[in-house]
């Protein structure tokens, strides 16, 4: 049973502060002008005045193209607040560092020129004509024809080196379709367009717009591309447009382009499919085999059953039975159908390189048919990671932890990886509990999981589908050792079949997880808590838990043209429920059982959570999460098992409280007379969560970020508990029962990885501390929370 925050530590940083204090009264003090050494002729550029809009946006495309013309227009100046072009920071400190050492040529004053100083933004280099130009074809592209961008500067009066610039838009009234039409196209490729033509994205009456008819080309080709049209592209269709025969509207025709390829105009299918396995060394195939019509090319040994390669390159739509239509057109060039093969065959992780070409037969007799050629090379079959992090807890419990895992890939020769992780944590107690004995504890844990990429059923284990899927089985187990109060041991296996089958929607489904729970030795301390404190027993007790669990997940964020992301996940478990069936049909009743026994949980848990993710640029954002969850113990069990039951705080929720160090509800551990503070944290959870956070987030310097954030949430208990009053869960009692945070943070993000700091703030604690009015903070510097952690908190 695990306390840890992932590559989380808390610490405080405010050492240096007064060095960078005094070194950047130093530069301020030594230079003060930002124009002293600019060229001559220039003028420094220092932002937009309000751009002046003379157009109405009330629809989508109007909002879009306004959108695009501000991208265009928009240039930030120096010391640009959050790359605003209007707003800037009250001290530019890079152009102050650029006047006062700009003359320096070696020694300290060059190397704080090279590090700190910013370069001047002119009005030449602003190229304001430039812009209205592309501003004013991109108003065209949205149909406003008659649409023109300008532009005036102004030079600040108090000095003439420093000037801004305000854009006027005058757009005019936009331009509809009036009708659209597809014609010149080659007979059958004609009957393919018409057949799609009710799934057009264009429509009489919306307003002009270059990217819908962009669109509307692509589909087309995206279609012709899908029966068969190898060599067609969007470019081989144009436009041809009349905006003469009614006025404020466009007549459009679709057409092929003069000189169409022939190749391009019928269908192909495919032939021969092969595979060409190289060696590690790029060495060429030096043996081959067919397998039921695949040929296969490899150098030395075959590193993949022929069986599997067939598989995963013949799949079968999951919709679909083998119906005779469909084998007629399984041949055909399907541009979708070869970009999944494609990406289910990178998805199984087995392959340095991957290549498809699709070649013409060259015969006369079957030149509408192309050959496929599957060039790959296999990637190196061990994978290992090392983890090393130092974490903090809530009672105060600080100390090491590593995990060392490795993944064997390709084990059967059909892409299945066996992975071998263990780990371990030490750590000892710190801070204000620290009592005469020192508290060490430690854990140490093992694990073990076989990950087939197919869904390993009775009925559906042969086939392969076009979209992603594994199944995955799991052993595990942990010892934790909490010095002075109990040891448990805890393991268990589970089987999860995880599915894709659509982009934006993934399922998971774990039929079968089990997990035993042995509180192995306990002291005469904890027994005395525990006496005192039924909730700590009931939950850390002997017991096995028979779950199952459904999770599903809508992910739009890899869906093109989608803006503001949203991710919404929700997990049902269910636990006990055929274990008690099981029970009743052998005649034996419900109960508990003795202490030194096992007895088996039951409880159905729902939990739930929705970001969302609001793009204002490509370098401010405001991200949003709301989460809820709730466990109902029932029948078998009064009180969730531990690990079932939910939390707030740290550093990926409430960030101005450290883990498990609010609620539920209203209850204060620092006024329960019958609880040892150490272990205050064990009932610091509950059966209800209510979570929401908001985050600004924006670019400071290149790879680095910044974020201001407010955090709020609690949990509460379903059922009164004597030993923890104002715990249970009251819709009227929520409103003061919310903890509420705020704070800073600092992100430097590689992409690749994210390391994160962030300073939370307290704002409210659920509980009466004795002050009044909502900011009931007792002491300032309690209230603040230090997180350095590894990726974005959600």
């Amino acid at each position: 049973m695990k306390h840890l925050t992932k590559k989380k530590i808390y610490f405080s940083v405010f050492s240096g502060a007064g060095c960078l204090l005094v070194f950047a009264c130093g530069l301020l003090l030594s230079s003060c002008s930002t124009t002293r050494h600019l060229p001559e002729g220039e003028v420094l550029y220092t932002g937009q005045k309000k751009m002046v809009v003379d157009m109405v946006i009330d629809n989508a495309t109007g909002e879009e193209a306004l959108d695009e013309v501000e991208a265009a227009l928009a240039k930030a100046p120096n010391n640009s607040l959050f790359g605003s072009s209007r707003y800037r920071f009250p001290l530019p400190i890079g152009l102050w560092i650029y006047n006062g050492y700009v003359n320096s040529e070696k020694g300290f004053g060059r190397w704080i020129f090279n590090r700190f100083a910013a370069t001047p933004v002119f009005l030449s280099t602003v190229n304001p004509e430039v812009r209205t130009k592309v501003a004013t074809n991109l108003l065209h592209d949205y149909g406003y024809f008659h649409g023109t961008v300008d532009y005036q500067t102004f030079i600040n009066p108090r000095d003439s080196l420093k000037g801004k610039i305000q854009y006027r838009i005058n757009s005019g009234d936009p331009f509809y379709i009036d009708t659209l039409y597809y014609e010149r196209f080659a007979p059958q490729t004609q009957q393919i367009i018409d057949r799609s033509s009710r799934r057009s994205g264009v429509h009489s009456g919306d307003q002009f717009s270059v990217v819908a008819l962009d669109n509307e080309r692509d589909r087309i080709s995206e279609i012709l591309r899908n029966r068969g049209y190898y060599y067609f592209r969007p470019d081989y269709m144009t436009y041809l447009a009349d905006t003469l025969m009614n006025p404020g509207h466009v007549s459009l025709k679709l057409i092929p382009v003069a000189g169409l390829p022939e190749a391009a105009q019928r269908p192909y299918y495919i032939g021969e499919t092969s595979f060409y396995f190289f060696g590690e060394n790029g060495e060429q195939p030096t043996d081959s085999l067919n397998y039921q019509g695949l040929h296969i090319y490899y150098h030395d040994k075959l590193p993949v059953r022929p069986r599997m390669l067939y598989r995963w390159v013949n799949y079968r739509s999951f919709a679909a039975r083998a119906s005779v239509r469909e084998e007629n057109r399984s041949r055909l060039f399907n541009q979708t159908r070869s970009s999944r093969t494609q990406e289910r065959l990178t998805s199984l992780n087995i392959f340095r390189y991957l290549e498809f070409q699709y070649t013409p037969r060259d015969s006369m007799a079957t030149i509408d048919t192309l050959d496929l050629n599957i060039r790959t090379t296999m990637d190196l079959p061990l994978d290992a990671e090392l983890d090393f992090n130092v974490t903090t807890k809530s009672n105060d419990q600080t100390g090491p932890g590593a995990s060392f895992s490795v993944t064997r890939k390709n084990v059967f020769k059909g892409a299945e990886s066996w992975n071998v992780t263990l780990r371990g944590s030490y750590e000892w107690q710190t801070g204000s509990n620290r009592t005469g004995k020192l508290l060490n504890s430690y854990e140490i844990g093992a694990s073990t999981s076989l990950t087939f990429p197919r869904l390993v059923l009775p009925r559906f284990g042969g086939r392969e589908y076009d979209f992603p899927a594994t199944t995955t089985f799991r052993l595990n187990a942990d010892l934790l050792s909490r010095a002075r109060y109990y040891r448990i041991v805890s393991y268990g296996g589970n089987v999860t079949y995880d599915f894709q089958p659509r982009r934006t929607m993934r399922h998971s489904v774990t039929p079968f997880r089990l997990t035993f729970n042995l509180l192995q030795s306990t002291t005469a301390e904890f027994d005395s808590v525990s006496a005192a404190n039924p909730a700590i027993y009931e939950s850390l007790r002997n017991q096995f838990i028979p779950a199952m669990e459904y999770t599903f997940t809508f992910d739009n964020s890899s869906v093109r043209r989608i803006r503001n992301p949203i991710w919404w996940q929700t997990t049902v478990t269910e636990a006990g429920n055929i274990t008690s069936g099981i029970y009743r049909l052998f005649g034996n009743k419900l109960g508990h059982h003795s202490e030194d026994a096992f007895t088996f949980a039951q409880f159905l848990k729902l939990n739930t959570e929705i970001r969302y993710t609001w793009k204002i640029n490509n370098d401010q954002a405001v991200a949003t999460r709301l989460g809820t969850g709730v466990i109902w113990p029932y029948g078998n069990s009064t009180q969730a098992p531990y690990s079932e039951e939910f939390y707030v705080g740290g550093a990926n929720s409430i960030r101005a409280f450290t883990v498990r160090s609010v609620g539920p509800g209203g209850y204060d551990p620092l006024v329960n007379d019958t609880l040892n503070q150490n272990l205050s944290y064990l009932n610091q959870v509950g059966d209800i969560r209510l979570e929401a956070n908001v985050e600004y987030r924006f670019r400071m310097v290149k790879d680095l970020h910044g974020a201001i954030f407010l955090d709020a949430g609690n949990v509460w208990l379903l059922r009164e508990d004597p030993d923890r009053p104002k715990a249970k869960f009251n819709w009227k009692n929520v409103p003061g029962q919310i903890a509420l945070g705020t704070g800073v943070g600092l992100r430097y993000d590689l992409d690749f990885l994210v390391i994160r700091f962030d300073v939370g703030v307290g704002l409210h604690l659920p509980y009466d501390t004795g002050r009044k009015g909502y900011y009931n903070i007792p002491r300032f510097k309690d209230a603040l929370g230090y997180h350095l952690a590894v990726g974005y908190p959600f």
